[in-house]
């Protein structure tokens, strides 16, 4: 008997749905391992998400594609080899070591040496839904993405009212932005980082540094940029956050070394084990939510206002 195309359906769909039963049962017991295999099983999601994607565009005669209105993710370049990231790694830690203010040696530093830590900080975005949802969307921090004329008029505007009513995020981050003359297309590319997720993730984690700013209050100093990155630190685990906070300090004097020690440290401490996952926070969705709103939802508080903690270096590399 001829088979007719409802019947071919009807047989394509049964042999999916049965090596889909598999992928799951096959995901369950990758599970059961120890995070071993963290990595496997974010590969066979996927696999299977590909799957997801074949099906659903075979149904349909096009495909539509179209840029979010957030932007695209900028592409990352070729892969280079193990030797090549090894003298990479060699000689960017050496010149972030000499000058922490070389923008290009640190995020140079940051990709080849980020792997591990950015695996685990995709697998806890992907354990939180807006950590999802950043990840599906994949927000840009630019000036073509985010309206900062609009932000400087509500600032403008808040100041002007004398109604002692508190900033909303957004006014505090361009307020911080505006105060300091950056630019929110500052933050270098992600040049060594082949796998487009753990791209992402990096371009992430770089654009929310001057949110984080606004958020914290800390100053773009070499004291307040050494108290955000103990913050970073001990929310990633990135390598160069580390090298950061630990070759940062070096530059201090005895003063400002009992200050990070005795007052910007233990506020890090703090807030990594009260706060929630900072990349697991939709900022661009919060901009008109009042700062001690925000604050107190993610639990984050105010860095410690110190005196002195004002200098003229800038060490805003990461």
């Amino acid at each position: 008997t001829p088979h007719t195309p409802s019947t071919i359906n009807d047989t394509e769909t049964r042999n999916r749905t049965v090596e889909d039963k598999k992928i799951q049962q096959l995901i369950a017991m990758i599970s059961r391992i120890q995070p071993a295999r963290l990595n496997s099983i974010r590969l066979i999601r996927r696999f299977v998400a590909t799957r997801t994607t074949i099906k659903a565009s075979s149904s349909q005669p096009t495909k539509e594609t179209t840029t979010p209105f957030y932007g695209a993710p900028r592409p990352a370049s070729t892969s280079p080899s193990f030797l090549q990231r090894l003298a990479l790694a060699t000689h960017s830690a050496t010149t972030a070591f000499a000058d922490p203010t070389r923008a290009d040696a640190v995020a140079a530093l940051g990709e080849v040496t980020g792997h591990v830590s950015l695996t685990q900080m995709y697998d806890r975005m992907m354990s939180d839904p807006t950590g999802q949802r950043i990840l599906r969307d994949q927000p840009l921090v630019s000036n073509s993405t985010i309206d900062m004329d609009d932000l400087f008029q509500q600032l403008k505007r808040a100041r002007e009212s004398n109604k002692g009513e508190e900033l909303t995020f957004g006014q505090a981050y361009a307020a911080f932005m505006e105060e300091h003359g950056y630019d929110p297309d500052e933050r270098s590319e992600v040049k060594y980082i082949t796998d487009p997720e753990l791209a992402y993730i990096m371009l992430r984690y770089r654009q929310c540094h001057d949110y984080w700013h606004a958020l914290t209050g800390l100053p773009p100093t070499v004291l307040g940029e050494l108290g955000l990155k103990w913050l970073e630190l001990l929310q990633t685990g990135l390598p160069v956050a580390a090298l950061s906070a630990t070759v940062g300090s070096l530059r201090l004097n005895a003063q400002e070394r009992d200050i990070l020690n005795n007052q910007y440290l233990p506020w890090a401490v703090r807030m990594s084990n009260q706060s929630d996952y900072l990349l697991n926070v939709y900022y661009e969705e919060e901009f008109d939510t009042s700062l001690s709103e925000l604050r107190k939802r993610i639990g984050i508080e105010a860095a410690p206002a110190v005196e002195n903690d004002i200098e003229t270096a800038n060490t805003d590399t990461v």
